[in-house]
């Protein structure tokens, strides 16, 4: 009997959210960016060994949230996720400008960003990988999330070609997406943006990387706001404010918004991997927590959120 409600769409179909147990909600298996030579996440055996890793320690879901053109390892993500048992979502989007080689999204220039549907053909791109499939892997393996950047210096336009794209496939599918955030980005704007430009209801929108921005008060007036806040780099320590992932979220709880958080590692790099990428982050922060509050808010910020935050009705137009 097909389910009818609200599902998470992984590389191996759409599955209950009471299934995906304990969730590492933003990471990376395949990233390749011109950022960081050296250091591309491209070996399928390497990606196998981080999950069979991850499962060991309690691990049951993996979502990746590298987008089209850096490297995502669609050919290989339903095959890794069958050997390993651990469920995997998969991401279509866009990052920031700076992650591609000139001219690879050839009607992002000013100019065509302010003509009205410029963007069109990338939001079909969009829904076309969360409803068809991902170009490159196997029949029916689907992304279940859209990633985009708040990307708003020179190449501002950039990002709000991309969000407005974003947008339309959310409203054609009922995708969630998930935003990367810079330590000078702005997500009152990418709020703003998505919700009262776009229509997208802030508990369908996941803010990443919150830890880069030190005001407190912001994290807790956006959480008010219902959206969903990934810390997501406890792991790394790579960007100022990364380490204070611990007192984030002790801030975020004890003002009533533990039901808007989520947790991940974010490994994007094979320095981060070697440092203990995902089961880094259930072999330190996860204690940590635990010690503090006891089991249940693990719980809560490792299964019950992310079942909400990734699940959606998914829509076919």
């Amino acid at each position: 009997m097909s389910r009818t409600g609200p599902t998470v769409r992984t590389v191996l179909g759409d599955l209950d959210p009471a299934e995906l147990g304990v969730t590492d909600s933003h990471d990376h298996l395949f990233i390749r960016s011109p950022l960081l030579p050296g250091q591309e996440l491209d070996d399928p055996a390497a990606a196998e060994d981080v999950l069979r890793a991850y499962a060991a320690g309690g691990g049951r879901t993996f979502v990746q949230w590298t987008p089209l053109g850096l490297g995502r390892g669609a050919d290989s993500l339903a095959a890794l996720s069958r050997a390993t048992g651990v469920h995997v979502v998969a991401a279509t989007g866009a990052h920031q400008a700076v992650h591609y080689a000139p001219g690879f999204f050839p009607e992002s220039g000013a100019e065509s960003a302010e003509r009205p549907g410029a963007y069109a053909g990338l939001a079909e791109r969009f829904v076309a990988e969360l409803t068809t499939g991902l170009p490159g892997a196997p029949a029916g393996v689907r992304a279940g999330l859209i990633k985009v950047a708040d990307d708003r210096g020179p190449a501002g336009r950039h990002t709000q070609w991309t969000m407005a794209a974003a947008a339309e496939a959310h409203h054609a599918t009922g995708a969630p997406i998930a935003v990367h955030l810079e330590a000078d980005g702005d997500p009152r704007w990418v709020l703003h943006r998505l919700r009262d430009r776009h229509g997208v209801r802030p508990d369908r929108i996941i803010l990443g990387h919150l830890t880069r921005l030190p005001d407190r008060a912001l994290h807790r007036a956006l959480a008010a706001e219902g959206v969903h806040l990934a810390l997501d780099s406890p792991s790394r320590a790579g960007h100022p404010g990364d380490h204070q992932a611990f007192d984030v979220i002790t801030d975020l709880v004890e003002a009533g918004h533990a039901t808007r958080l989520l947790l991940g590692a974010d490994t994007t790099t094979r320095t981060a991997r070697a440092a203990g990428g995902p089961v880094g982050l259930l072999t330190d922060l996860v204690p940590r927590l635990a010690r503090s509050y006891g089991p249940d808010l693990p719980e809560l910020l490792l299964v019950a959120n992310p079942a909400a935050a990734f699940a959606a009705d998914w829509r076919t137009p």
